[in-house]
């Protein structure tokens, strides 16, 4: 009994290998995949050649994978010389590509003075010292995407 099983189900096999097969050349298409029941039946043409592959899917259901929380940033100082970003977009530590950096680590600035720029819909947006000082770090790097209120540099 459990050969004219097998021998009827091949023989379904073989009549969706038939339709796939004309499907692919009607269509253009390069490869198809049917599944009913227990039965996948992928059909594929490579270069000319078609291969067939067929596989018991497997009857329960996959698990789903809970969502990870994403990484958190490092610590978001506090100190009152940050400055932060206050528009989304593309910080850059220089006003153009190879061209040296508005300021470093260690660098006096000034009220006022440009530090960086932020792009934001194809327009820099100068990002200037809030208070005169010293340049203590610079948290985020050349060209790094940030949010709004994200931190950008330190000055003390």
């Amino acid at each position: 009994m459990a050969e004219k099983q097998k021998t009827k189900t091949l023989d379904l096999e073989a009549g969706w290998i038939r339709e796939l097969a004309e499907i692919l050349s009607d269509t253009g298409l390069t490869e198809v995949e049917i599944e009913k029941d227990d039965i996948r039946l992928r059909v594929s043409r490579q270069g000319g050649v078609s291969s067939v592959s067929a596989a018991i899917a497997p009857v329960t259901p996959s698990p789903t994978i809970p969502a990870t929380p994403e990484p958190a940033q490092t610590a978001t100082p506090d100190h009152p010389g940050t400055i932060r970003s206050p528009i989304v977009g593309t910080a850059y530590l220089s006003p153009s590509p190879g061209s040296p950096a508005f300021v470093k680590v260690g660098d006096k600035v000034t009220e006022g003075q440009t530090v960086m720029i932020v792009e934001a819909m194809k327009t820099m947006n100068p990002i200037t010292a809030t208070r005169s000082g010293t340049v203590n770090s610079i948290i985020i790097s050349d060209a790094q995407p940030v949010e709004f209120d994200d931190p950008l540099m330190v000055i003390e």
